[in-house]
């Protein structure tokens, strides 16, 4: 390659002067420029497409969620069970202390040494057998008692010794509450009490051929001797029988475990739920 050809040719013509462009290495480097630019011409024609696509599909998504039609669900009504309210409790009347009778007293006399003409004239020390049972005091005084008895506690013919207390009430039944802080149980717990409701309930035929279901809510007293009274369903009326079947199994339950308040047994309202479903 002379001085002319030098200045006219480019980079890759003086490096592979005298060399075999033929081999493959000055054709790759002839046309690196033309591939790396299809490369990047390439990548971003398909980045383009997937923004492209990212884009109009959340477009078409908004326009989707602003037509889509709002469903509105109706309201279920719960009927809830009234709950009696307890009545008020009414504290005992405080109790009336009697005060004790007022006692006799006797004065207390200072012994002095006087001579004898003026001790002839003070008021003279009373002898022990004369005081009885008289209590010691300031001044001579008449109480309520008699013959100096004013000790409650001692023994007569009205209190032998020993003080009464006053007679007191009956109980008055409390109404059976509605929770407590310790609640009625089935012996043996809820399994027990379930196995017994399947062992005892029948299905009742109208029922089953009306093809009626549901649960029956039954309302009873467990008392403080754990038996049951007071037996009734509560809610909606389902029928085909299905209320005086959960009623008649009910009545047939073995004594429960009382309920306590306060540490004592009382008469506690429960409701057991029973439900009856028929097989499909």
């Amino acid at each position: 390659m002379n001085a002319r050809t030098i200045i006219n040719a480019d980079f890759l013509d003086i490096l592979f002067d005298g060399r075999n462009k033929d081999y493959g290495a000055y054709e790759l480097r002839r046309s690196e420029n033309r591939r790396v630019r299809n490369a990047i011409v390439g990548t971003a024609s398909i980045a383009l497409v997937v923004i492209g696509g990212y884009v109009v599909s959340n477009k078409l998504m908004a326009a989707d969620m602003h037509t889509r039609k709002e469903i509105i669900v109706p309201p279920t009504v719960i009927k809830i069970l009234e709950i009696p309210e307890e009545a008020p409790v009414t504290p005992p009347p405080p109790a009336v202390h009697t005060p004790p009778p007022a006692s006799s007293t006797i004065g207390f006399v200072t012994p002095k040494i006087t001579d004898q003409e003026i001790a002839e004239n003070e008021t003279e020390v009373p002898p022990m057998d004369s005081i009885g049972n008289k209590a010691i005091g300031l001044a001579n005084t008449i109480g309520d008692d008699i013959n100096g008895v004013d000790n409650p506690f001692e023994s007569g013919d009205n209190h032998n010794g020993v003080v009464e207390p006053p007679a007191a009430k009956a109980p008055v039944d409390h109404p059976p509450y509605v929770w407590v802080e310790l609640m009625p149980s089935f012996p043996g717990g809820d399994a027990a009490l379930s196995k017994f409701l399947q062992k005892n309930m029948r299905y009742p035929r109208m029922a089953q051929e009306t093809g009626i279901e549901g649960k029956i809510f039954v309302q009873f007293v467990v008392n403080k001797q754990g038996k049951i009274s007071d037996v009734q369903t509560v809610g909606a009326h389902k029928g085909g029988g299905l209320e005086e079947e959960a009623m008649r199994v009910v009545k047939m339950m073995p004594d429960w475990k009382p309920g306590k308040q306060n540490g004592e047994y009382v008469n506690v309202r429960f409701n057991l739920p029973i439900g009856f479903q028929l097989e499909h």
